[in-house]
């Protein structure tokens, strides 16, 4: 069975870039919708159960680390990659308190997306800032 991924970010520009970095590195995965918004995304959880979520902070409405808890609330086995061009240890915190598993920095998606995303997949959280790449535990280790 494929992987299925939905893309949540208001700008079409960024959409297309995941869609397609993520088409040419794992065509064996499925983007099974892209949404701009924090209604639309609750709506495409839904009907789409995706296995993971890449979803941007910033949007109109309802930020996404709001939208975190309730998309945990759908009670529909997704896995939550913040995906942001914000960085600070506070965010970090805040995302790992709303539930999200995963937080990766928009300038750092042509390195680490691919396995950031496989990461969530095998069950696993992904939490990298533009220095450092940090464990479940904590750990911190030098990017690559």
């Amino acid at each position: 069975m494929k992987s299925r991924i939905l893309i949540v970010d208001d700008h079409e520009i960024v959409r297309e870039g995941i869609r397609t970095l993520l088409a040419k590195a794992r065509p064996e995965w499925e983007i099974c919708g892209e949404v701009g918004d924090a209604n639309q995304a609750i709506e495409a959880v839904k009907a789409l159960k995706p296995d993971v979520v890449t979803l941007d902070i910033t949007m109109p409405g309802m930020s996404g680390i709001e939208l975190v808890p309730r998309l945990k609330h759908l009670e529909v086995p997704c896995r939550i990659l913040m995906f942001t061009m914000h960085e600070s240890a506070w965010l970090v915190d805040e995302i790992k308190h709303a539930g999200a598993e995963g937080y990766l920095m928009k300038s750092q998606a042509s390195q680490d997306l691919v396995g950031a995303i496989e990461t969530l997949l095998h069950g696993g959280k992904f939490f990298a800032t533009a220095a450092r790449e940090f464990s479940v535990g904590g750990v911190a280790k030098e990017h690559r």
